[in-house]
């Protein structure tokens, strides 16, 4: 126990230094130190070295850079190269002198990028051709290995012509050009478009100088657009527009031709640079016009399918490339306002009549109406004079209403030949638009294709019944409904209205009669021709009993006449027409009287 105790307190005269060196003074070990220091590479952190591969396992590599210790990678990082051996060189870069295991931290994939970056930097300035392994598929183009890096390959930049599959492109190697780089964003671009463009260009001047107008070229479909195809003559773009496919009508050009189909096509135009070149496909055939029936002629039927509808009228295709016009007012012997949407639809096939016909212009204007028998055909035979028929009122002028006995056939009531009472200022006061009313006929004017049509013809003339009821002279019991340019309107029996002047419409107190008064009028001027009547207050009192006695149309005296009046007074109704045959029975009974 005593010898334990002696030992754990040590003995502070020990050398421990002198057990670690071994035998070696401390001035040997130093310089032994220094050649062992001599023969190690020196190295700096952050920095891309070349080593030697001194052991390959299932998974790690192990290389030996000259330093104290050997760097181990993972061996994934050599995935691109699967002939490694032991004793090649490969760079790698040092992220670690020593980890906390003392062991070298290196990787080869770090080094590659760094290595690839100088590189592509390098390649950039230069324009130097390199190659690359396409990886994948990306939106809008590929991935592609260069150097270690990925960078990007636009569709655009894939081929001069536009690609339609990418992935036929995934797994080949392709050779490029680097165009773009960010600095950044460590982003590299790359072409294969534009190692081929320096010799498509020289191609391209040597076809370009010798294009010529009216020359024939075999080209190739490159782009279809809703307004033209574009044509590769190879290396050189051509446009052959819509109108230039076909000589007949084309919604779309996909109608006509398909993508990388190889057709003759002619030179239309081109600019001074002979960049933009015009061609045409349709030139190479015949124009339809000029294999146009010969004995086609102005009154011929002919059949079609209408292609084009506008409000002015229709186009019919009757052969490929020949169409004909049919205006709307072709469409209809009816001379209301119509579009041809009202009559035709895209598509229909129609049969019409020849109108015009001019080869030179190639123009041609055609009819549907001409098919159906014309209205104006014998309308008296129809329509004569004095007959009574139901129109469709279907429009208005100033001057009277234009009504529609039938498709086709328009007659003009003049606002005169509305009413025979009523003063109308406007024919919307007396009808509306759609409205069915009788009428009558007045004239016919064939030549013309005019009817004169009256509404008022079909009922007896009041005005010859009044003018044995209101003559001068006669009283009346009236109501003054309005005062106008000092004056009196004056509600008389049967709907009749009468003036009384501002003068006559003094009572015998001295006063003068107001809006809605009942009083006695006397007629003092009728007027049939004119359907004017003047009556006067002032007159029933102010002659005195010396003068004449006259009628008063109250009802209340008797007579067979004055019952006759009462009778159709009491059925009359203001600003109508209502009750003329009670007044024509009036008439007569005076009459025989």
């Amino acid at each position: 126990m005593a010898e334990n105790k002696i030992i754990d307190q040590g003995n502070p005269e020990f050398d421990w230094d002198a057990l670690a060196n071994e035998g070696y003074s401390q001035a040997q070990h130093a310089e032994y130190a220094d050649q062992y220091e001599a023969t190690l590479t020196s190295i700096t952190e952050k920095e891309v070295i070349l080593g030697t591969v001194v052991a390959i396992t299932d998974r790690e590599v192990v290389v030996n850079i000259g330093y104290k210790s050997e760097g181990v990678i993972a061996i994934n990082e050599f995935r691109y190269k699967q002939d490694l051996a032991v004793g090649d060189e490969v760079v790698v870069f040092v992220e670690s002198q020593e980890d906390r295991n003392g062991q070298l931290v290196v990787s080869h994939k770090t080094a590659r990028m760094h290595h690839a970056w100088d590189r592509v930097n390098e390649v950039l300035k230069t324009g130097e051709v390199i190659t690359g392994h396409v990886k994948c598929r990306t939106k809008g183009g590929l991935i592609v290995d260069v150097f270690g890096i990925e960078a990007f390959l636009p569709g655009s930049q894939i081929d001069v012509k536009p690609i339609r599959d990418y992935d036929m492109y995934v797994g080949k190697d392709m050779e490029f050009r680097v165009v773009k780089i960010n600095q950044e964003f460590r982003n590299v671009v790359v072409s294969h478009k534009a190692l081929i463009e320096a010799e498509l260009e020289e191609q391209k001047k040597q076809i370009i100088s010798g294009l010529e107008k009216g020359q024939v070229l075999e080209g190739t479909v490159k782009n279809i657009t809703s307004y033209g195809v574009f044509i590769d003559l190879g290396g050189v773009d051509g446009l052959v527009h819509i109108t230039d496919l076909s000589w007949g009508r084309v919604n779309h050009p996909e109608e006509i031709v398909e993508l990388d189909q190889k057709l003759n096509v002619v030179i239309l135009d081109f600019d001074d640079d002979k960049k933009r070149i015009a061609l045409g496909l349709k030139q190479l055939q015949a124009h339809p016009w000029d294999a146009l029936d010969e004995g086609m002629n102005v009154g011929d039927k002919v059949k079609g399918k209408v292609v084009v509808l506008a409000d002015y009228g229709a186009f019919v295709e009757i052969a490929p490339g020949v169409e004909g016009l049919i205006h709307v007012s072709e469409m209809s012997w009816s001379q209301h306002l119509r579009t041809a949407q009202d009559f035709l639809k895209v598509g229909d096939e129609v049969e019409a009549v020849v109108l015009t016909l001019d080869r030179e212009e190639r123009k041609m204007s055609l009819g549907i109406k001409q098919l159906m028998p014309d209205p104006w055909e014998a309308i008296e035979n129809r329509y004569p004079v004095q007959s009574k028929h139901k129109a469709k009122v279907r429009n208005f002028t100033n001057f009277g209403v234009f009504v529609e006995l039938e498709e086709g056939v328009d007659g003009l009531i003049h606002i005169s030949d509305l009413s025979w009472q009523k003063k109308i200022k406007h024919p919307s006061e007396f009808c509306k638009v759609g409205e069915e009313m009788e009428v009558v006929v007045l004239e016919i004017d064939q030549e013309n294709r005019r009817i004169s049509l009256g509404h008022k013809q079909l009922e007896e003339n009041p005005w010859d019944v009044f003018e044995t009821i209101f003559g001068e002279g006669s009283v009346h019991q009236g109501t003054i409904v309005e005062q106008k340019d000092k004056s009196g309107i004056v509600s008389l029996p049967y709907g009749v209205e009468g003036i009384c002047p501002a003068k006559h419409m003094r009572k015998e107190d001295g006063s003068n009669a107001k809006v809605e008064e009942t009083l006695d009028f006397k007629v003092i001027e009728f007027n049939k021709d004119a359907k004017k009547i003047v009556v006067s207050h002032l007159r029933t009192f102010e002659e005195g009993e010396d003068k004449p006695t006259t009628k008063k149309s109250s009802g209340k005296s008797g007579g067979g006449s004055s019952k006759a009046v009462s009778d159709v007074n009491k059925n009359s109704e203001k600003s109508t027409l209502g009750d003329l045959d009670a007044l024509a029975a009036l008439k007569e009974k005076m009459e025989g009287k």
